[in-house]
């Protein structure tokens, strides 16, 4: 009997994925190695230390522009091994909803 998988579905990456980290205020950034990642969690490797930086709350920046990116928060430590916790950003697409606009409208 097969048994049901009751977590995030994760993908693993053999070689790695090269990412980096960064502060939310920008005032630092470090690169690592995305291990493995899932909807809602990831896997990173560091390269260099993690002493003295807020790991509260950073992004997981995934291209070199920043374009693409993920807020997270600090879960687990391992030596150069973090694991950290995506956060949900507010969604903007709820603020101009077309039923908002219309009752601002008929006020």
């Amino acid at each position: 009997m097969p048994t049901e998988n009751t977590g995030p579905e994760r993908v693993m990456f053999g070689r790695g994925f090269n990412v980096w980290i960064m502060g939310i205020d920008g005032t630092w950034r470090r690169s690592c190695v995305l291990k493995g990642i899932s909807a809602s969690d990831a896997e990173l490797e560091l390269e260099g230390s993690i002493e003295g930086l807020n790991l509260k709350e950073f992004f997981l920046l995934l291209s070199s522009t920043g374009l693409a990116y993920r807020r997270c928060e600090l879960v687990r430590v391992n030596g150069t091994e973090i694991q950290v916790r995506f956060l949900k950003t507010k969604n903007k697409a709820t603020a101009g909803r077309p039923g908002n606009r219309d009752e601002r409208m008929a006020s």
